[in-house]
């Protein structure tokens, strides 16, 4: 076989070389920068998105985007650069994002007649353009998506893709005459949200209301989906705001009815961020390396010849012809001949392809390949005859076996509580704790204080029966707690 002793050195500095159910933290940092995911920079909390994992970026906007155009959303582009009148505009909204906002003062040397906020979110350089487009009944619904960068400068502790001080995402701003349609559209992308994360990251939430105390500033309501993070924190992905009139009010957004009655309309935001791409690498990942579910992946197989002397010349053409058939797949033709065998199969590893494909001198006569599935390392063979058929199969299967295998632990994860002391106890073990919760702001402080754990979110028909978990209250919800980012 082709081995250089300088590869048996790269082998083991490629590898993880910590568990991911001992220590989560370095696992996860080792994982993102050995597979080639992400880079830091000079700047503090921002990084690289390594075309590794921006081309996953990509394939989820291309998807979540065709889902937004079935809705009947636009995109736009807004800029980045809002003035600071603006910022003041909405009172709930600016005591949120304050503490998080990048400020432009000068240009060059001259200073600035009003400081430039660099967007945290853009509902205040949106609106002023919404109040002057919409006049009447008949430019409603307006529907407006922009996928962008956003800045946020406040946080404790930097995490690549999963807490940042720039990150990607999309914004959802829509407006319409009626309460009614505004709410169905919140049931429309909360669903969208759920059934995304599901059936291309493999990922199950807990989907529901936040509180009074974690809604979006500036929001009457805020829908989310929560994920269980394998250290037993919980993080929120994509959720959706219901804004009612409080912008509308704040930047003179108003219409003429069908009857010539000045009104106010509704408004909606919603979002998902690159967030999802952390809590995927996360969830899914091993001591291994990454595990990337197959709908999502960029690359969906890989093909290794196995080279050894005098035989490589057969392998390299049977392998090829291989390689031809599957093109479809995403297929990387792997022919390096500089590496082992065995440390491109660590290298793939590492990288999550879903299906590693081994072709050696015995496979080229018995006219076979090996496939390797990457979620359990189970191996098969399968005659050339069949192979594309059975990759279509085994992606399809690894994709459904690793949602349910996520599933399976957050359901485990989650356990019934009846006391602030039963929900320490779970929380400290890395679960998450579920009550009848009366939702009042100061029974959540006391909760945060004894248990270090926050409402995550309450189900939308969680059935309520008595006192709250927490304090004399009646109960109004049904409600998960844990530790989160």
């Amino acid at each position: 076989m082709l081995i250089e002793s300088c590869c048996m050195k790269k082998e083991i500095q490629q590898g993880i070389t910590v568990k991911k159910s001992e220590n989560f933290s370095e696992w996860y940092t080792q994982t993102i920068i050995k597979s080639e995911l992400a880079d830091y920079t000079a700047v503090s909390g921002s990084i690289v998105y390594r075309p590794r994992s921006y081309s996953i970026w990509e394939s989820i906007q291309k998807e979540v985007d065709k889902r937004l155009k079935k809705l009947g959303v636009q995109n736009a582009y807004f800029p980045l650069f809002i003035p600071e009148k603006y910022l003041m505009k909405e009172e709930d909204h600016v005591e949120g994002f304050s503490p998080e906002v990048a400020w432009v003062t000068h240009a060059g040397n001259s200073k600035l007649d009003e400081r430039l906020a660099i967007r945290p979110t853009s509902e205040t350089i949106m609106y002023p353009s919404y109040a002057k487009w919409i006049r009447s009944w008949k430019d409603l619904p307006l529907k407006l998506n922009q996928w962008n960068n956003v800045v946020r400068w406040e946080f404790k502790h930097a995490v690549p893709f999963l807490r940042g001080r720039e990150f990607l995402w999309n914004e959802g701003h829509t407006v319409f005459a009626k309460r009614k349609e505004a709410e169905k559209e919140m049931k429309d992308i909360i669903k969208l949200w759920d059934s995304f994360c599901s059936d291309y990251l493999a990922l199950p939430s807990l989907v529901g209301q936040k509180s009074e105390k974690e809604k979006f500033a500036g929001a009457e309501y805020t829908w989310s989906t929560e994920f269980l993070m394998p250290n037993g924190k919980a993080i929120q992905g994509p959720d959706a705001h219901f804004d009612g009139k409080n912008f509308a009010k704040a930047f003179d957004i108003n219409f003429l009815d069908e009857n010539g009655d000045k009104q106010l309309p509704y408004q909606n935001t919603w979002a998902i961020s690159t967030r999802m791409l952390g809590v995927m690498f996360a969830v899914h990942g091993d001591d291994k390396g990454l595990v990337i579910p197959p709908k999502i992946a960029t690359e969906k197989i890989v093909i290794v010849p196995i080279l050894f002397k005098n035989k490589s010349e057969d392998v390299l053409k049977f392998s090829k012809e291989i390689f031809k058939k599957l093109r479809k797949f995403s297929a990387v033709f792997d022919d390096r001949t500089e590496y082992s065998a065995g440390w491109k199969f660590n290298e793939w590893e590492l990288k999550g392809i879903p299906i590693r494909i081994e072709i050696g001198p015995r496979d080229v006569e018995k006219k076979q390949v090996v496939l390797v599935r990457r979620d359990t390392g189970e191996k098969e063979f399968v005659n050339i005859s069949k192979v594309s058929e059975r990759v279509t199969q085994l992606l399809d299967r690894i994709q459904s076996d690793m949602f349910e295998r996520a599933r399976k632990l957050l359901d485990n994860s989650i356990v019934s509580v009846s006391n602030i002391s039963d929900l320490k106890r779970e929380v400290d073990s890395k679960k998450f704790g579920k009550a009848n919760w009366c939702g009042n702001p100061s029974c959540e402080e006391n909760i945060k204080g004894e248990t270090g754990a926050k409402s995550l979110n309450s189900e939308f028909d969680g059935k309520v029966t008595g006192k709250c978990f927490a304090c004399e209250l009646e109960s109004k919800f049904v409600t998960y707690f844990g530790k989160s980012y």
